[in-house]
């Protein structure tokens, strides 16, 4: 059951890595795929490290929006779409770290 809790933590890592990966980091898109094994160890500091990753993850979007909302605008294409879309995807990926604050994944980890 504790898996369909982090079901929003597993995918937004996998998005993050497809998301490097496409960009041809391949190390960059290997992390993603490697920090949901931590889930496994019922330490405190395991949902911390998760947390901070999943932010990093956030604020990844957002960079990549402003980058590539900066470049359709210098070349007279539509951007509003685009940026929707990786707005909910940032902001999907930011309240996928407060799965942590629901009373039995507190419990698990000790929180």
């Amino acid at each position: 059951m504790n898996f369909v809790r982090l079901l929003p933590v597993f995918i937004s890592f996998l998005l993050l890595s497809a998301h490097f990966l496409r960009a041809g980091q391949i190390v960059l898109a290997c992390i993603p795929l490697v920090l949901p094994f931590l889930l496994i160890m019922k330490e405190s500091w395991v949902p911390r490290v998760i947390q901070a990753a999943l932010l990093l993850g956030a604020i990844e979007w957002l960079h990549t929006l402003y980058v590539v909302a900066q470049m359709r605008i210098e070349f007279g294409m539509p951007w509003t779409r685009m940026a929707i879309i990786l707005g909910v995807v940032a902001l999907y990926t930011a309240l996928s770290s407060l799965v942590f604050r629901g009373k039995v994944l507190r419990n698990r980890y000790g929180l």
